[in-house]
């Protein structure tokens, strides 16, 4: 049994369990001796997956009949693949029109326009609050009749615990966006959501002359130290110095190329707020004389501004097709916070666990410790994430969700996500809506498909322990040959078409081309 704890001997122990587990697991049923599954035998026998242990279920979404299963039982680390679960529960238990505020409140007396006290900002987690949304919020301090604060500005994150990070996610992500810092109270560089991160902004000038960085949103909190060039190619490095929010830009950026962006984490995105806020409280005309403090804001205080964020069936598409990690940790956080007055990642998983055991996930044979899969300690079994899939078929919630999931071969950001550039020109282009996963050795894909005969197919595949090379090709050439599937007139597709290599267009330097992809990745 796999409890959730933060003993790493537990997690070890689950692992262990699901290993002695293999052996009994690895004997194939009878829908294994189809022409379907002999096909599906051979992909997983791909070299790419030579050591790795592979795990895939299909089943019939309408009647949930099995028609493979190959390790279906084995508990394994499922990346991305964990916001399935993540998003499915939160669902069920805050529901689609839940939101996130953002409020501003003042202690003492307004009088003449002067706050005789301090002016609060308090967060409640929303993830998609950006620049503009506390622009909006100072000019509305302003419409109040506030000109000026003679106390402190108080930022107040305790929505969330202090805990910025999630268990067991890698230190050496740490700078990058998609391993943020969590906090109740942060800003997104624009509408992606991607909380708690700025855009560095890489423009090349004539060859030979320093390239010119700028920032997104523009602040004085980030240093940037800046020793990129302009030359005959594009090789940048920039990188976050741990610990600081020091962001160093070397290498060259080609002449006449379009300007590169790459996107980095804050130290301490709450202050990075309050900075942010001060300076949009000036430049609409309000004067604060005290400095940026930190605690909880008082009971009782008048309202003089709030921004509501969109609902989370609206948020649905940003967080799935991008796969965002911010708002997989967001509503982690906030799930414990509402049903257990906890927001923390260990109170918002055993908040989302009390959803679990109806979606199809049995909580003794699963762990979880985030929200998105960053943490290497999460476990799930293929063979769980394919009942979900079929559960989540009875909810209300249920079409919004399926729509908000990426579309394999739709070159549309917006509609193909992180399968935007997988799959195209197959059966399973614009029919296999899934979800990706990825880590260093982890790769996940499962979703729905629909046949060639019209049946419709849940599957989850989930790789660990692979070398360093991909097996999203492995993943494509399984989920075509799904939606190949035709039924009783099935037969053996010559040799289970292998799909080319996809190509990842990130740059050589680039190291996240190896993690979860972004969706504006070919990944």
């Amino acid at each position: 049994m796999c409890v959730r704890t933060s003993s790493r001997n537990i997690a070890i122990g689950c692992v262990a369990a699901a290993l002695l587990a293999l052996p009994a697991a690895a004997s194939a049923g009878s829908a294994n001796a189809s022409a379907l599954g002999q096909d599906l035998d051979s992909l997983l026998g791909s070299a790419e997956l030579g050591g790795a242990t592979a795990g895939l279920v299909v089943r019939n979404a309408d009647t949930g009949d099995t028609l493979y299963s190959r390790l279906g039982d084995s508990l394994l680390t499922p990346g991305s693949n964990e916001k399935l679960v993540t998003s499915t529960a939160a669902l069920d238990l805050l529901g689609t029109d839940y939101s996130f505020d953002t409020i501003v409140r003042y202690t003492g007396s307004l009088t003449n326009g002067t706050v005789n006290g301090d002016l609060y900002l308090k967060g409640f987690g929303d993830p998609t609050t950006t620049l503009a949304d506390y622009q909006a919020m100072a000019a509305q301090v302003r419409q109040a009749g506030i000109t000026s604060v003679t106390g402190r500005l108080v930022a107040d994150d305790t929505w969330y615990d202090s805990t910025r990070l999630g268990p067991d996610w890698a230190w050496d992500d740490e700078p990058y966006y998609y391993d943020a810092q969590v906090s109740a109270l942060t800003v997104a560089p624009d509408a992606n959501a991607n909380a708690g991160s700025v855009n560095v902004v890489i423009t090349p000038a004539a060859a030979g002359q320093p390239a010119t960085v700028t920032m997104n949103p523009p602040n004085s909190y980030i240093t940037i130290q800046n020793t990129a060039t302009t030359g005959s190619a594009t090789a940048l490095s920039v990188n976050r110095v741990h610990g600081t929010n020091t962001i160093t830009v070397a290498g060259t950026i080609a002449a006449g190329a379009q300007p590169d962006t790459e996107r980095m984490s804050v130290d301490n995105p709450t202050a990075f707020v309050a900075s942010l806020f001060r300076k949009a409280l000036s430049d609409a005309g309000v004067s604060v004389t005290g400095a940026n403090a930190f605690q909880k804001m008082p009971t009782g205080l008048p309202t003089v501004a709030s921004h509501t964020s969109a609902t989370l069936g609206q948020l649905l598409p940003t967080f799935l097709k991008q796969s965002n990690n911010m708002i997989a940790e967001t509503l982690t956080k906030s799930a414990g916070q509402e049903r257990l007055a906890s927001g923390t990642f260990a109170g918002g998983v055993n908040a989302l666990t009390t959803k679990l055991g109806d979606l199809g996930i049995d909580p003794n044979q699963y762990n979880q410790f985030d929200g998105s899969g960053l943490s290497r300690m999460d476990i799930v079994s293929p063979a769980q994430i394919a009942q979900l899939l079929i559960n989540a078929k009875s909810r209300p919630w249920f079409q919004s969700w399926y729509d908000a999931l990426p579309v394999a071969g739709n070159s549309d950001p917006a509609i193909g996500g992180t399968l935007a550039h997988r799959m195209a020109g197959t059966p399973a282009a614009n029919n296999l809506h899934g979800k990706t996963g990825s880590l260093t050795g982890v790769s996940a894909l499962s979703g729905y498909v629909t046949a060639a005969d019209g049946e419709h197919l849940v599957f989850s595949m989930v790789s660990n322990n692979f070398l360093p090379a991909t097996v999203k090709d492995v993943e494509d050439a399984v989920a075509v040959r799904l939606a190949q599937y035709d039924g009783s007139a099935d037969t053996a597709r010559q040799p289970a078409q292998r799909l080319a290599p996809h190509a990842r267009t990130g740059k050589a330097t680039d190291r996240r081309a190896g993690l979860e992809c972004s969706w504006t990745h070919t990944c």
